[in-house]
């Protein structure tokens, strides 16, 4: 079946979007969606007020994207030059070990 694949695919886009810290990006960009949605909706029936709207729809998807590439501006490379997707985890890893040797 179709769905046998897309399922685990589903599973995993959501795991990476919650490594990456995503949930605000994609919570903006469905608002967004739902403002442009308005919007068409409005503008069909001549409401002067959709402008707004559209606006609103505009600046949800501009922060959506801000909050989208924040996560790959500020990175942290770790002594191979390779960026760490969660550099939290990956510093408390780092910290296990020297506290066992010391």
């Amino acid at each position: 079946m179709i769905f046998d694949h897309t399922i685990p695919t589903l599973i995993k886009t959501a795991a990476m979007i919650k490594v990456l810290k995503l949930q605000k990006a994609v919570i903006a960009f469905i608002l967004g969606i739902l403002a442009l949605v308005a919007y068409i909706i409005m503008s069909a029936n001549k409401i002067d007020s959709s402008s707004y709207v559209l606006t609103l729809a505009g600046l949800l998807f501009i922060a959506g994207s801000l909050m989208a590439i924040y996560p790959i501006l500020f990175a942290k490379k770790d002594k191979k030059g390779e960026v760490e997707l969660d550099p939290e985890k990956q510093e408390a890893m780092e910290e296990e070990p020297e506290r066992v040797t010391s």
